[in-house]
């Protein structure tokens, strides 16, 4: 009786006896590539967490529905929140209704565009600026610092999209012949790349380079290239960023000469453990920054999934 009466006393002091977390998630889109393979990391990583329960909502690119959603999980109860923007300069809302409810809220991937985020709000992403340096400062050596470079941006309302862009803006002020002839969005999707870079080839004006703010358009720049009896690679070098599944075979095969890796299996497994963390008042870290790193054909196959 004693022993049994010890081991639920124990058991009670353990992390994994403390009442089950309920944790609401709120995506940006998820039929965007890169963001459904970070939420299917974080299902996988909560099923080995006893106790925790994830609940995932879609905001389709919509900002009224995403801070619908966070009122929805602040009005049940939640024991965290983790929130993917749609638009990061509209998530001090978000905030406020988080932090007047004391429900831990955890951003992820994208940052909200405050300069300090206020007690009981935390990051966990990648320095976005670092991405674009990284795939201009590669694209610059190969284009031997000089020629024409066009800039496919990502959502406007993101502020991936700015610092990525930031970054290679960055790179170009040491290469003063490498000159920016187009910069346009395709809204991270490939069937938009495909019809803009297509737009740009036709309008006659000469590309050396494109630097795609992801993987998605720098694959759909590489179709329309190839569609127009160019080869990528050769005739108009291409560079991604985010190095998933798709990035890595593209890389492969040869239409896009360099991507940046950005790690969305340790974003989404980072943000579950932060906002247990900060339900649980465990001791935490409020923003974590995870390195990104770059992948070329020499390199790519170590990115594969094992």
């Amino acid at each position: 009786m004693k022993k049994s009466l010890l081991a639920l006393v124990f058991l009670a002091f353990t992390p994994w006896a403390l009442a089950d977390v309920r944790i609401g998630v709120s995506i940006a889109q998820v039929d965007d590539v890169f963001l459904a393979q970070m939420r299917d990391y974080m299902a996988a990583h909560a099923k080995e967490l006893p106790g925790v329960t994830l609940q995932f909502e879609d905001a389709q690119g919509d900002v009224v529905r995403q801070l619908n959603q966070v009122q929805n999980f602040t009005s049940q109860n939640v024991d965290a929140i983790i929130v993917n923007p749609v638009d990061t300069a509209a998530t001090a809302k978000m905030t406020t209704d988080a932090t007047q409810a004391k429900i831990p809220l955890v951003y992820v991937n994208r940052r909200p565009d405050a300069a300090v985020l206020p007690a009981g709000v935390g990051y966990i992403g990648s320095d976005e600026v670092k991405a674009g340096e990284l795939q201009m400062q590669y694209l610059a050596d190969k284009m031997g610092g000089k020629g024409n470079l066009a800039i496919m941006l990502g959502l406007l309302s993101n502020n991936a999209t700015h610092n990525r862009t930031q970054g290679v803006k960055e790179v170009l002020k040491k290469y003063p012949e490498i000159h920016i002839v187009e910069e346009q969005s395709a809204e991270w999707q490939r069937s938009k790349a495909i019809d803009l870079m297509s737009n740009w080839i036709i309008s006659g004006k000469r590309i050396d380079a494109v630097a795609a703010n992801a993987d998605e358009m720098a694959i759909g720049a590489a179709m329309a290239i190839a569609q127009a009896g160019k080869q990528p690679g050769k005739d108009i070098l291409v560079a991604g960023s985010d190095g998933g599944a798709a990035g890595l075979q593209a890389i492969k095969q040869g239409q896009l000469v360099v991507t940046v890796y950005q790690d969305n299996k340790g974003q989404a497994v980072g943000s579950i453990d932060l906002a247990l963390k900060m339900a649980r008042k465990e001791n935490y870290t409020p923003e974590v920054t995870i390195p990104y790193q770059l992948i070329t054909l020499d390199n790519y196959q170590k990115f594969l999934n094992p």
